[in-house]
């Protein structure tokens, strides 16, 4: 159950929050302008690449290393070279985790090692294995881990992570807001440099920026009436979160919400892109899960009996409305089944700085959600 009364009361959403998810996505910006100040003194804007590698393959632990990739394909556009090396193993422990260069991997290829941990022994024995086939090596992780000096080994560049002091405090979690940009915001440097993607330092200035000014609205001290973050929190207490994308790089930000929702507030969520999700899911929306599908809820014991789970449509797009978009047939899908829809639409802006708002505004959304509901 979501105490809805928590939400608007930010001394108990800091009693609350024992992992620092409000810090971390309240610091969002501050990290993406640490993290490039970061990669620039690493030198990666200094760098003097001799083409664009044939692939961009990326290792790391979790969520964290998976959305990246997931970006960082989206953003370099269709026919990608971005590859996510998932790892293998018995379980998710640093020293568990397995991973394994493709048998094509050799001299024309770039490795990206990103990890929050960065004492995976695996990711060290990786980076030694592209050494030895010719591959470039890439890391970022936190100053002083391991990887660095297994970077180092291979004449590799590392970039050290931005990190907090209260970072140490306990384990991060994968989906936690700052751990993303810390990870991400370096390697968008990277593949700005070598012409994969376009992200100039301007640009990270303005996802900076935005990010920030979405920390100004979404913040705890905002009432959950003006407040889009805590009022997405509230609208999904009871239901099941049905995300639907519109928009190139709306995707990735609808995929990171579910996996940011099951990781910090323990939500189950479905997530697919329109126009394709309209097929995909309306069996579901026509189903025991619709709000329609429960008539006698209405007179259920609100003290006694718990709520009936039912969807509800959270449609995010990444542009505005006009021209071709499904989002008219979303809606009459939605309503027909009597699924409520909650739409989140980013400020106009570059493809970052509105990738930025659809994942921070998520973002604040997963935390608040978990938060209120003692996840």
């Amino acid at each position: 159950m979501l105490d809805e009364t928590l939400l608007d009361t930010p001394e108990g959403l800091a009693e609350a929050d024992h992992r620092g998810l409000l810090r971390g996505a309240a610091e969002a910006g501050a990290r993406v302008r640490t993290a490039a100040r970061n990669a620039a003194e690493a030198g990666i804007g200094s760098l003097k690449p001799d083409g664009r590698p044939r692939a961009v393959l990326i290792a790391g632990p979790g969520a964290a290393a998976t959305h990246t990739a997931d970006l960082l394909g989206t953003l370099a556009g269709p026919g990608s070279p971005v590859v996510r090396l998932a790892p293998t193993g018995v379980a998710p422990a640093a020293g568990a985790l397995r991973w394994e260069l493709p048998g094509w991997a050799g001299s024309v290829d770039l490795l990206l090692i990103a990890t929050p941990d960065g004492t995976e022994p695996s990711l060290s024995l990786l980076a030694e294995q592209a050494y030895r086939r010719g591959c470039s090596v890439v890391g970022v992780a936190p100053p002083g881990a391991p990887l660095a000096d297994a970077v180092a080994g291979t004449h590799g560049l590392f970039v050290p992570m931005a990190t907090a002091p209260y970072d140490q405090e306990e384990p991060l979690a994968a989906s936690s807001p700052g751990v993303l940009w810390a990870l991400l915001t370096p390697l968008l440097a990277l593949l700005d440099r070598i012409g994969l993607l376009d992200a100039p330092p301007e640009a990270l200035e303005k996802v900076a920026d935005r990010l920030d000014t979405i920390a100004e609205r979404c913040g705890p001290a905002i009432a959950t009436y003006s407040n889009p973050a805590k009022t997405l929190a509230a609208e999904l207490a009871d239901a099941l979160p049905v995300v639907w994308t519109e928009g190139t790089s709306a995707g990735p930000a609808g995929r990171r919400f579910a996996a940011a929702l099951a990781e910090l507030a323990g939500r189950p969520a479905l997530v697919a892109e329109l126009p394709e999700a309209l097929a995909a899911h309306s069996a579901l929306l026509a189903g025991p899960l619709a709000a329609s599908a429960d008539p006698d809820d209405f007179f259920r014991d609100r003290v006694e009996e718990p709520p009936a789970l039912h969807a509800r449509v959270v449609l995010l797009r990444d542009r505005p409305i006009g021209g071709l978009t499904a989002a008219p047939a979303a809606r009459d899908v939605a309503l027909s089944h009597d699924t409520p829809v909650s739409e989140l639409e980013p400020e106009e802006g570059g493809e970052l700085e509105t990738l930025a708002e659809l994942i921070a505004v998520t973002d604040f959304a997963a935390v608040y959600l978990a938060l209120a509901s003692g996840a």
